[in-house]
């Protein structure tokens, strides 16, 4: 049973020595433990830091994607790397790396396929109330747009079997948190949480530039995710609420118009069919996005389908040749990690490394 903790990092040369010094060394039921850092595109000597400190694996972003393509990049390596489970903490020290046994542990126990700490962020003293608030509303929101609990469906301290990370896609720009949560009870999967610690306060966040940034963009992330799963209620909804608005005038026009005195409110009449016609097509767009709907299950099957089987052709080759895989070697005192392959986000997973190996 392999574990890997994958830690996004943009510029955290200050504070990744603490993240990777609070993860356990053994924990029961796992038989290994690797590190796997995803280097955003630091300008500072994140990737340096991340050498000396002895990690397993580096993936390196050439440039600034930003942590959502940062998550999905780390979450492919890991399955390339045969992790059994993998576990996502900051760079920026925020979580408590000692309640990662606890955070496993529902997977290990196989009661669930995706684990999300509790920050309890209603106790975290340097969290204002309005954000408190926000916490508390936009958790709630998720939760009923994913029809699962969660207290705190934002936080980025997660474990993930690899059976979820095989089935799930992160197709946002902005953040994972909310668009894997609406895609795990979408797609069924267990989902559970466990109470976790936090450190305190590092920095600001460099995800979002102020709170109105942050609920635009979380905001639209919940619609999209919405939309795209359940597309005929959303254009149900949208079409109800315009037929709504046009018969409203147009039911003031026949009641104008049936006592006699209808000349002059035109008007409303126009009005309102101007809306039944929006409402008319809003339901035919929604017919035509259930029918795309199922396309995209169909295009999920396959791209689960094709992903097991590079997977398993990969260990294949491996094993065929002889070779250990790239994360069977030991975490290596300082220094020397500077010898272990490297892999760029723009690699392909199977493309072949000159050094040996996958890249």
């Amino acid at each position: 049973m392999k574990l890997i903790v994958q830690i996004p990092c943009y510029n955290e040369e200050l504070t990744l020595p603490k993240t990777i010094g609070a993860i356990p060394a053994a924990i029961s039921g796992i038989d290994r433990i690797e590190i796997l850092i995803i280097d955003d595109g630091s300008s500072d000597q994140t990737l340096a830091v991340a050498r000396a400190l002895g990690v397993h694996h580096i993936v390196r972003n050439k440039r600034n994607q930003g942590l959502a393509r940062s998550f999905r990049n780390g979450l492919e390596a890991c399955l390339e790397l045969g992790a059994d489970i993998i576990v996502n903490t900051d760079g920026d020290n925020q979580y408590d790396g000692r309640d990662i046994p606890k955070l496993v542990r529902p997977i290990l126990d196989g009661e669930a396929d995706i684990v999300i700490g509790d920050r309890e962020t209603d106790k975290i003293a340097h969290f204002s109330a309005a954000k408190k608030f926000l916490q508390w509303f936009g958790s709630g929101v998720v939760r009923k747009l994913a029809g699962i609990w969660v207290p705190d469906t934002v936080s980025g301290f997660r474990a993930f079997s690899r059976e979820a990370a095989i089935r799930l896609n992160v197709v946002s720009s902005f953040s994972y948190t909310i668009e894997t949560v609406i895609q795990a009870g979408k797609r069924h999967l267990a989902v559970t949480s466990v109470s976790v610690r936090t450190n305190p306060k590092t920095r600001d966040s460099r995800l979002f530039k102020n709170i109105r940034h942050f609920v635009q963009c979380s905001l639209g992330t919940m619609v999209r995710m919405y939309a795209m799963y359940q597309p005929l209620w959303v254009f149900f909804m949208i079409g109800t609420l315009l037929t709504v608005l046009g018969l409203l005038p147009v039911l003031r026009f026949f009641y104008y118009y049936m006592s006699g005195v209808g000349d002059g409110h035109i008007q409303s009449l126009i009005f309102g069919a101007v809306f039944l016609m929006m409402g008319f097509i809003a339901y035919l767009i929604g017919l035509v996005a259930d029918l795309i709907g199922f396309n995209r299950q169909l295009l999920e099957m396959t791209l689960e389908r094709v992903r097991r089987m590079e997977l398993a052709a990969g260990r294949r080759t491996e094993a065929c040749h002889g070779r250990s895989h790239p994360s069977a070697a030991p975490l290596a005192p300082p220094g020397a990690s500077d010898q272990r392959p490297e892999r760029s986000a723009t690699a392909h997973p199977l493309a072949p490394d000159p050094r040996g190996g996958r890249a």
